[in-house]
């Protein structure tokens, strides 16, 4: 049995913000994750907020406006989108060195098989004891389960990589009754671009055919040949309690584990990072209500706002006065 003063679960922007800021905070941590390689394989459109704090060498591009269709209307531009394409694997290798250097003990290839009071179990049979542990192990999140905060509401996604035929500086939105409970996209990175979709579980088997058509659809844009293919799971059902006991252990939550993903959007890497280092502080300094009232200042209105108009959107039959309120870059969105 080893033992910590913090215990992280996933080493993803929340768990690598997390470690590096209890390791920062003089807290003896280790931070454990399933991957081999941090940031690999990558599931993420890789599009962040431009005031997102992002080393250079793991920006692949400036986006400048957001162009979005809403079925077979004409594309309506919105000029002022800023925002930048990440190289998802190099981000999230540049946080875990960073949580390596203010002092985490980073494994990888490290399973969870169990999480019971101040005790998180591994496959190889060893254990860790810490008296705080912090799950930032995504949307389907080992601790958050532990302690009866679990994502109900989630979109599956389905996402390839094919090279554009020439440069582009918008992020593509396809709005459609065909894409139920999400959208389509096509973010430019460079010489390739990301292009996808999400939908609700019940329509999971659909996906294919969905990221196929709109594949089809956007040939004078991209080439035919796909490059590689992701996909994964986003929480859409809004905040979470952030923190619990189990026993006398506390667990955070932060980044999806917490449910901080926006639910219309999707995007939840910012406050991935945001959230992590609050709980890293948090898990230090032992304020953990204050975690969760920054949590709540910060996250809440838009996210009951998001929440909102995802419910709503269900509710109707997609039309297009639906899909239009449904998204951010519509007027009718901030009523």
């Amino acid at each position: 049995m080893q033992s910590a003063d913090v215990l992280v679960i996933g080493l993803g922007p929340a768990g690598a913000s997390a470690a590096a800021a209890a390791a920062l905070a003089g807290r003896r941590v280790i931070a454990l994750d399933r991957k081999r390689e941090a940031g690999l394989p990558v599931q993420c459109a890789e599009l962040v907020p431009a005031l997102l704090e992002v080393d250079a060498g793991a920006v692949r591009q400036q986006v400048s406006a957001m162009v979005t269709c809403v079925e077979d209307d004409a594309p309506d531009l919105q000029p002022d989108f800023p925002g930048r394409m990440l190289d998802r694997a190099a981000f999230d290798r540049t946080l875990v060195e960073e949580a390596a250097r203010a002092g985490a003990e980073i494994r990888l290839s490290s399973f969870v098989t169990g999480l019971s009071e101040g005790v998180v179990r591994l496959s190889d049979g060893s254990a860790v004891r810490a008296p705080v542990i912090i799950g930032a192990d995504g949307p389907r999140s080992r601790a958050g389960k532990a302690i009866g905060s679990v994502n109900t509401e989630l979109v599956e996604t389905r996402q390839m990589t094919v090279a554009l035929r020439e440069p582009h500086a918008a992020t593509d939105i396809f709005l459609s009754a065909e894409i139920p409970g999400g959208y389509g996209w096509l973010f430019p990175k460079g010489n390739v671009a990301n292009l996808g979709a999400g939908v609700s579980p019940a329509y999971k088997g659909r996906l294919k055919a969905i990221v196929a058509r709109l594949h089809a659809s956007q040939r004078e844009r991209v080439f035919s040949e796909i490059l590689a293919l992701t996909g994964g799971a986003i929480p859409v059902g809004g905040m979470l309690k952030p923190w619990g006991l189990l026993g006398e252990s506390v667990v955070l939550l932060a980044g999806d584990a917490a449910g901080l993903a926006n639910p219309v959007t999707g995007a939840g890497i910012a406050a991935a990072v945001h959230s992590g280092r609050l709980a890293g502080q948090a898990a230090a300094s032992g304020k953990f209500e204050a975690y969760e009232e920054e949590l709540e200042d910060v996250y809440r209105a838009a996210l009951d706002r998001a929440l909102a108009r995802r419910r709503e959107l269900m509710s109707s039959k997609h039309e297009k006065s639906a899909l239009r309120r449904g998204w951010i870059a519509y007027p009718e969105y901030w009523l």
